[in-house]
């Protein structure tokens, strides 16, 4: 198999100095789904030579944010701050072969320099015959011990790629000026670091967000003067919030990993994110993982920007909130339910199937877990009555609704099973029987028994609630309508 049909090796390089962020996540995901779409090999490399940003609580984030997502990497992550050493070979081994040059300028003389420049309302751009030293100049430099930055020699020329998502790019290299790539403490510069790291690692596809591209030729420079295979390249849009401005936090949680504790699924925001810079090439919006992985193609990638809509990302949950399988949605409901302290939580566990019925019944009307969760509070504890809901269907007319609720009772007590149909002859029964569509019935007791206006069908509610709760429920309604009318 030659190098050009053998499968990708892509990666992904955040920087622990946060956490794992929608745009960094989206990216992530991208090399991830071509990884495994095409039996490639999907890395991960933490770029932490950043020692005083970098901490331990970010790097553990941005892997709780891909597992979350269900982002698996292939070997062992790699840490970019243990490869200086190599960094600082290959810089010095450009030295030697003339693709870059010792540079003992002061910062104060570059300052004053670059002062003069913004002073003409010039950009500033390093002369290269600043560090044009005569050989016995350079090695009484070093004999010295003076502190020296390693610049890249930039040829004359084009440097051009044919980019996976934007098509050909060409920038002319009199506009790139000889860049440092490693600084007169021995550090790398960025673009040095990630191309040392890239080709030691095999990297044989950089799919990564546009505001790269204008390293993109520096990073090309570097892979011809080291003698390295390129790399195909690929940048993908960058994000916007729904003002049409870059995302940031002032759009609401960015934390990929904090959107679980908004009730968002995993499998519903790997599937927001794709569509944000990629589409399907069809009317498909709703895609569980096998056919997201199965539809995924770069010819899909597009070139504009991409809107994070939050409503957006509520609606496509709900839709995968109803077609996960149930036995993966009760635990994730059990576990916010835990968290938000919701009291009899443990009937989860004491009874599975009527966990599984509870969840089935709710998740067809929420959007997000939260959702689910405030839905199930009065089949767990106490139902807690929403003001609106009780105005509107029981104390418009208290008597009358009294009077229902108490006929109502009566019918389900005398029920002979506590199960949907004789439950629902004896209340259309009763309904017939006073002239009244059901819905009159139904209406008011919903609301005694569960506080809120809106809940599964009538019967299902009984059924979950239990007999005892659900007379005792309807009886202290009775009770507050009657004191009401007494009032």
């Amino acid at each position: 198999m030659s190098s050009a049909d053998a499968p990708p090796v892509l990666r992904f390089a955040p920087s622990p100095t946060g956490f794992l962020h929608v745009g960094g996540a989206r990216t992530a995901l991208f090399n991830w789904l071509w990884a495994r779409k095409t039996g490639g090999r999907f890395l991960l490399r933490i770029e932490d030579t950043d020692k005083a940003r970098s901490t331990d609580e970010s790097t553990r984030a941005i892997f709780e944010g891909l597992r979350w997502l269900g982002l698996d990497w292939d070997g062992d992550v790699v840490y970019q701050g243990a490869n200086v050493a190599r960094h600082k070979a290959d810089a010095e081994r450009l030295v030697a072969s003339g693709a870059a040059y010792r540079d003992f300028t002061p910062i104060e003389e570059l300052e004053r320099l670059r002062a003069e420049a913004e002073g003409r309302k010039e950009p500033f751009k390093f002369d290269r015959r600043l560090a044009a030293y005569a050989p016995d100049e350079e090695r009484a430099k070093l004999a010295r011990g003076e502190p020296y930055a390693i610049r890249f020699r930039v040829p004359d020329g084009i440097t051009q790629w044919d980019d996976a998502v934007h098509g050909h790019i060409a920038f002319p290299n009199k506009d790139i000026e000889d860049f440092v790539i490693l600084r007169s403490d021995g550090t790398p510069v960025y673009n040095m670091a990630v191309v040392s790291d890239d080709i030691a690692m095999g990297v044989t596809f950089v799919l990564r967000g546009d505001d790269h591209i204008s390293n993109t030729p520096k990073q090309i420079l570097l892979y011809e003067a080291l003698g390295a295979p390129l790399p195909r390249f690929g940048h993908v849009p960058m994000i916007h919030g729904t003002d049409g401005k870059k995302l940031s936090k002032r759009h609401g949680a960015t934390a990929v990993a904090d959107w679980q504790y908004e009730g968002i699924l995993p499998t519903a925001m790997a599937n927001f994110l794709s569509l944000l810079g990629w589409s399907p090439g069809d009317d498909t919006e709703v895609m569980m993982p096998d056919a997201l992985l199965a539809k995924f193609s770069l010819e899909g990638l597009q070139k504009k920007a991409a809107v994070f809509d939050p409503k957006k990302l509520e609606w496509m949950n709900g839709q995968h909130l109803s077609r996960l399988p149930l036995d993966e949605v009760v635990p994730v409901v059990r576990r916010a339910l835990e968290r938000a302290a919701v009291p009899g939580v443990e009937r989860f566990d004491a009874d599975p199937a009527w966990a599984a019925h509870l969840v089935d019944q709710l998740r067809v009307r929420a959007r997000t877990i939260e959702d689910v969760v405030r839905q199930a509070r009065p089949y767990l504890g106490e139902a807690e009555y929403d003001p609106e809901a009780v105005q509107k269907a029981l104390l418009k007319d208290r008597g009358a609704s009294a009077d229902i609720l108490t006929a109502t009772r009566a019918a389900l007590e005398g029920a002979p099973a506590w199960e949907p149909e004789p439950l629902e002859a004896a209340l259309r029964s009763l309904a017939e029987a006073r002239g009244l569509a059901a819905g009159k019935l139904f209406t008011p007791l919903r609301v005694a028994l569960t506080g809120l206006s809106v809940s599964p069908g009538i019967f299902d509610v009984l059924l979950l609630v239990g007999r005892s709760r659900s007379l005792e429920r309807i009886a202290r309604t009775i009770d507050m309508l009657s004191d009401a009318s007494a009032a």
